[in-house]
């Protein structure tokens, strides 16, 4: 009798652990339809647009510009913006409608995503520097972890702020110095790119083939600061093909850390504006190491990078050869300290790079040395809403040439 009590009460527990474990699997599915359908109602209600989720990043990217690949609907609708007013030491204030964006994703299936953004800059007036671009279009082919193809007009995967350049991802109120002279985002080349993940080692990799930079312009010849600037191509249908090579490493098996360098190479970039300025004999040569770091309320991250332009001398006597830099970005999130449960960072950024490092003759080498200490804070009512303050003192070849305050504000959606 004995045994046979124990018998069933053993059987009594076993079913009300089947129970239990049955019944937790069942809400956790409920939840997950529950989620599903409540995205499915805000689609419905707004067109297919869907909510953002600023935990996730694909391959790299921004967070409003990853929506896509995390929505559970095939229309995805996102973008981001910002907006700053700054008064130089010694002359006049101005305000910018910098940037507005519009990012637009498609679901074909579950393995072909078209990707791309539309920016209005400067308020798209024409007539005082502003315009519309396409950034980037692509379609990714989802094959498998360790190897995705992505074709179209794509972004350059060099440094940091080229493939993360949504406002809210960096502290300053202008994106760094070093990241629009020396690596010019946002950089943007038509192109084919191979893409995966190897979690088991916690490694990324982008690797492909974009349209070379044209370093055969007037500004590479005259040795001005924005010779690589200048030479991006873009979406235009007046840029003819020529290849570089491209690609990326970071490792991200330490949690909070991403550490990786980006390599670029052109066999040519001989791209002429027309046939009497055709050269040949050049030879691109670019790279970057970067890191980026988060760890409780401290963040820091920062490049160094590096461009060398093999057969300048045939572009001209004064051409410029050679450009570096790097600069660090560090912060501290001073929310518990105060009291407050709003993300509030305090940071300072130091950058030095010298656009024109080597030219052919040898002469204005320090024209452009630049360095710049910047110190500021952000407040984020929201993940997805920033408002920026940030002091920046600059000294362009040992001269303090322009102090600026500014403020402004940024938001993805």
């Amino acid at each position: 009798m004995k045994k046979l009590t124990t018998l069933l009460s053993l059987a009594t527990v076993l079913a009300i652990g089947v129970s239990a474990s049955s019944l937790e699997d069942r809400v956790t599915a409920l939840e997950a339809q529950n989620e599903v359908l409540a995205e499915e109602i805000l689609a419905s209600q707004s067109d297919g647009f869907t909510a953002i989720d600023t935990d996730k990043s694909y391959n790299g990217l921004g967070t409003a510009a990853s929506k896509v690949y995390y929505s559970k609907n095939p229309l995805s609708l996102g973008g981001y913006g910002e907006m700053y007013y700054a008064k130089p030491e010694n002359s006049d204030d101005y305000a910018d409608v910098y940037r507005f964006i519009t990012y637009f994703g498609y679901k074909f299936n579950d393995w072909i995503i078209l990707n791309s953004e539309l920016e209005f800059e400067h308020g798209a007036n024409a007539s005082s520097g502003g315009k519309v671009v396409v950034e980037f279009m692509y379609l990714d082919f989802l094959l498998h972890t360790h190897a995705n193809l992505r074709f179209g007009n794509v972004l350059v995967p060099m440094g940091l702020i080229g493939l993360r350049h949504e406002p809210t991802l960096f502290n300053t109120v202008q994106r760094p110095e070093v990241e629009k002279k020396l690596i010019p985002s946002t950089w943007h080349e038509n192109g084919a790119l191979v893409y995966g993940r190897v979690d088991s080692v916690g490694l990324e990799y982008t690797a492909g083939v974009v349209n070379a930079l044209n370093l055969n312009n007037e500004k590479t010849a005259s040795a001005n600061n924005g010779w690589i600037r200048d030479g991006r191509q873009g979406a235009s249908k007046e840029s003819p093909f020529d290849p570089a090579f491209v690609g990326r490493v970071d490792y991200t098996g330490v949690n909070g850390l991403v550490v990786g360098a980006s390599f670029y190479f052109a066999e040519g970039s001989n791209l002429k504006d027309d046939a009497e300025n055709d050269v040949s004999g050049l030879s691109t040569t670019m790279f970057d190491i970067h890191a980026r770091y988060e760890s409780g309320a401290f963040s820091a991250y920062g490049l160094y990078t590096k461009t060398i332009l093999d057969g300048a001398e045939n572009i001209s006597n004064t051409a410029v050869e050679e450009a570096s830099g790097y600069y660090a970005n560090v912060a501290y999130d001073l929310s518990e300290i105060v009291g407050i449960e709003y993300k509030f960072p305090i940071f300072a950024q130091y950058q030095s790079y010298n656009p024109v490092e080597s030219t052919v003759d040898g002469l204005n080498q320090e024209k452009y040395q630049t360095d710049i200490v910047t110190m500021g804070l952000n407040f984020f009512p929201t993940d997805q809403t920033v408002l920026k303050m940030d002091y920046t003192i600059k000294e362009v070849n040992g001269i303090d040439s322009e102090d600026i305050f500014s403020i402004g504000f940024g938001f993805i959606f």
